[in-house]
């Protein structure tokens, strides 16, 4: 048996139990076997190369898993990493690919491969209500493969557990208009099909729905920079709608005052962009 090569993407939970998940090929290969050896190529921050090797423990547990991965700090949930089985040395390789541009994904700093989808769904929302809110459309709406989502908003309302009635329509309005003032989502025009699947855009034939649409704030990040910035000031930006969204004339306004106050270098908005203010982000 040769050299056996997969790919996964890290869950926050892997990070969190020190663990690694072992693909079916590759468990095939360790057989009966209680620990293996264990060699983690990884470039911190995308710069400098390291390697490590230390003997991991290998249960059977939802599947079989390596126990005692001592995951490196800059890695975040959604990294993808690559596992290989080595017979021929008796041993099992990890290695993260650094990318040649690091990017900050909603104030959190990658500095190698990862997966868009697995960022969104691993977010862990913290207890403010628009984290609570954010968290509906991130975890349980439908995710898109660039690592945005949709949910109708009556979905979010009811599974946000901000409570009913008055008071819990009032704190989960005020948590929608935080997100759209932060950047975090959209109001946009979809559908829901029979199945109860959100669509956008909306697709004929469906119900129509409200729903509120996130896309991941990505900005570079210079080398060197490996600081998370979960709360942070951003500076005013432009970003791109959904289709066939457009700007508000509130964001038009704050836009224009913008350019005229020289923050900003491009003078005129394209079809299809908003313009979201400074402000402060919070994790």
């Amino acid at each position: 048996m040769g050299t056996v090569t997969r790919r996964l993407a890290l869950l926050r939970a892997d990070l969190d139990d020190a663990v690694c998940p072992v693909p079916e090929e590759i468990a095939r290969g360790l057989g009966d076997r209680e620990s293996v050896t264990v060699v983690l190529e990884h470039r911190a921050y995308g710069g400098t190369a390291t390697r490590s090797s230390f003997e991991a423990a290998v249960r059977r547990d939802a599947g079989r898993h390596l126990h005692g991965i001592d995951w490196p700090a800059d890695l975040h949930p959604g990294v993808l990493v690559g596992i290989a089985w080595r017979p021929a040395k008796d041993e099992i390789g990890l290695r993260t690919v650094s990318v040649e541009d690091p990017v900050s994904v909603d104030g959190i700093g990658y500095f190698h491969e990862y997966d868009p989808t697995v960022v969104t769904r691993e977010f862990e929302p913290g207890k403010s209500n628009h984290g609570q809110v954010l968290g509906v459309v991130r975890r349980l709406g439908r995710v898109f493969d660039d690592g945005s989502a949709v949910s109708t908003e009556a979905a979010v309302a009811a599974r946000c557990g901000l409570g009913r009635g008055a008071r819990g329509a009032f704190l989960f309005r005020n948590a929608v208009d935080q997100l759209i003032r932060e950047g975090y989502v959209t109001r946009v025009p979809g559908s829901v099909g029979a199945d109860g699947q959100p669509s956008y855009p909306a697709v004929d034939g469906e119900e129509p729905a409200e729903m509120l649409f996130y896309a991941p704030l990505v900005e570079p990040i210079p080398m060197g920079d490996g600081a998370d910035r979960r709360e942070h000031w951003v500076n005013g930006f432009i970003r791109k709608l959904p289709p066939g969204a457009q700007p508000s004339p509130k964001q038009l306004a704050a836009y224009r005052r913008a350019v005229e106050n020289e923050q900003i270098d491009e003078d005129t908005l394209a079809p299809g962009y908003t313009f979201v203010k400074k402000h402060h982000r919070h994790g």
